[in-house]
């Protein structure tokens, strides 16, 4: 049974999903974080300093990259594409907050693949919740949801990294 959004604590769900990571990339050689801004971002910073990679971690702003980027125009704030690694031949550990139809993050590994060839990509969410308009699934999730069409769920990051989730209209 999937827990309602009510039961969903930011915190456990991310140490649920650090705990799947860190079992299954332990002796994976060059391992590289990638995470998708704003919120994938932000648990990509606190993996790596958890698992204390060597890498620092990568973000990735799909913006320009979207499917739907003419009929939705640009965000109001875009944030530059940062990879301070090799791609070519590395792991990458592409990671989202949501994951939803699969537009974003094939908006993201597109964008990866102009940085070079990784060995392979893992994607990591620490929520899924369903509904996929492409044939995309999490290696790495830490909670399932069923949400209304016309509600998204947001999270948060506090002053002092500590995460939050909320259900907001779309």
């Amino acid at each position: 049974m999937k827990p309602s959004i009510t039961e969903l604590n930011a915190e456990a769900l991310y140490a649920k999903l650090l705990k799947q990571i860190r079992d299954a990339l332990t002796n994976e050689p060059k391992v590289a974080i990638v995470g998708i801004r704003s919120g994938g971002a932000w648990i990509a910073e606190r993996i790596v300093a958890d698992l204390g990679l060597e890498n620092p971690p990568g973000f990735i702003d799909v913006s320009f990259y979207r499917d739907d980027y003419a009929e939705k125009g640009l965000p109001a704030e875009v944030k530059p594409t940062q990879i301070p690694f090799d791609v070519v031949g590395a792991t990458i550990l592409l990671i989202d907050d949501v994951l939803y139809t699969g537009r974003t993050t094939r908006a993201a590994i597109n964008e990866l693949f102009d940085y070079g060839r990784p060995a392979r990509i893992l994607l990591a969410a620490l929520i899924d919740r369903g509904e996929r308009e492409l044939p995309i699934a999490a290696d790495f999730v830490a909670a399932s949801v069923s949400l209304d069409k016309n509600e998204k769920l947001v999270l948060q990051q506090t002053e002092n990294n500590t995460f939050s989730l909320t259900v907001e209209n779309a």
